[in-house]
């Protein structure tokens, strides 16, 4: 499955991809370290990164950490997809002021059904090792718990800034809460990991890590915490309940259209998080006037489409936005209709032969009022005569028509 004659063995190429666009690498000198011992040893590295199947969509805030795991299988490292089905049913506290309600064994099994499919558009599947922690957690007894708690102090745990709030504020935290960072600390016991990655809102979980493998006579794992990506809003962290997220199963133009709608401010996070290019020349480039912000985000678009729907199907919906961005908005699905007419003025077309408007009297007041369009420019006289022969492109408001005049 790992064949290192393909690990890369040059630490610092090895740090330069992996340090890109991540938040913190606890502790650097360890990373160093371990990068230089896997390539002398011609061992991969084990690189953990959790997920609990708490939601079976996988949005492009989720792969940001995915494209992570891919650099790393990508440097010849042995990545593992671990699925909490075992801790999703306690609910990770993380960044929440309540309580989370537990999943039922049920809703865990029916969600991480769907993950596989998913993430086979960003990670290497044939490179990848699934596990799912029920495989160890399921195992334990109590006296396992007791011993794993034993390792852990209340007052460490209460340094979590959510349990913290919530102690002050006298809300309510269930001993069930307390147990969940050591049960993903524990994980990384058993898996032996040399790296776990996570979101910075996980930072305190995956330290918790560092000190359970210590506690249980483990070199203890480095850290590598990813930014958590804006959803369209440029505000919220991107998220499918706040409708802010561009879902990586969507169709292409949805895609294509939801990237668009992203600031030029938040495009080069986008570039550096979500695809491989150079952000640093991007910026340059739109900077000096050599790259339009409007076609570099039109690049990025067509980058990150051509991840789940491939290029030729980017390169489609890079045109008919174009299209579309050059007739104003004007639809690409509306049905040409060929019209026989003596008459080629616009207000007769606009009644009779495009049926938009009810009246003669109604056209011509829509037509003074500039609410009418041809091929993108305002018409103003209501004695416009239409070009017979030629597709037209009409609207008025919200309703629109394509025709030919014969």
């Amino acid at each position: 499955m790992y064949n290192t004659r393909h690990m890369e063995k040059d630490p610092d190429r090895q740090l330069e991809l992996i340090k890109r666009g991540t938040v913190e690498v606890i502790q650097p000198d360890e990373l160093r370290k371990k990068l230089e011992r896997a390539a002398k040893t011609n061992k991969p590295l084990v690189i953990k990164a959790g997920f609990d199947p708490t939601a079976p969509d996988i949005h492009l805030g989720h792969t940001v950490l995915l494209r992570k795991m891919r650099h790393f299988q990508d440097l010849g490292h042995k990545v593992v997809f671990l699925i909490g089905d075992h801790t999703a049913m306690i609910g990770d506290p993380s960044g929440v002021s309540k309580t989370r309600p537990q999943l039922t064994p049920k809703e865990v099994e029916d969600n991480a059904r769907t993950y596989e499919r998913q993430i086979s558009k960003v990670l290497d599947i044939r490179k990848l090792e699934i596990r799912f922690n029920s495989e160890w957690l399921g195992k334990m007894t109590i006296a396992g718990i007791a011993e794993l708690m034993a390792r852990y102090s209340v007052q460490r745990m209460l340094e979590r800034d959510d349990f913290s709030n919530r102690y002050k504020q006298q809300k309510n935290i269930t001993m069930l809460e307390f147990l969940y960072p050591l049960l993903q600390g524990y994980d990384s016991v058993a898996l032996k990991a040399d790296i776990e990655l996570g979101g910075s809102d996980q930072k305190f979980n995956l330290l918790v890590g560092r000190d359970i493998q210590g506690a249980y006579g483990q070199e203890t794992q480095v850290v590598i915490t990813m930014p958590l990506l804006e959803g369209l809003d440029g505000v919220q962290k991107m998220s499918k309940s706040l409708g802010n997220y561009v879902g990586i199963n969507e169709t292409a133009k949805e895609m294509f259209g939801k990237l668009m709608s992203v600031s030029d401010e938040l495009m080069y996070k986008y570039y550096e998080l979500l695809t491989d290019e150079d952000v640093a020349k991007v910026k340059v480039e739109v900077k000096e006037g050599k790259l339009h912000p409007k076609q570099a985000k039109v690049n990025l678009a067509k980058l990150i489409v051509t991840q789940y729907h491939g290029e030729k199907e980017a390169v489609k919906q890079a045109e008919e936005f174009d299209r579309a961005f050059k007739d104003k908005g004007f639809p690409t699905d509306i049905e040409l209709k060929t019209i026989q007419s003596a008459s080629a003025s616009l207000v007769s077309v606009l009644v009779d032969g495009a049926h938009l408007l009810a009246s003669r009297g109604e056209a011509k007041r829509k037509i003074q009022e500039g609410a009418v369009e041809v091929n993108g420019t305002k018409v103003s006289d209501i004695n416009c005569e239409l070009e017979k022969g030629k597709e037209l492109r009409i609207r008025v408001g919200k309703k629109f028509a394509l025709i030919l005049l014969k």
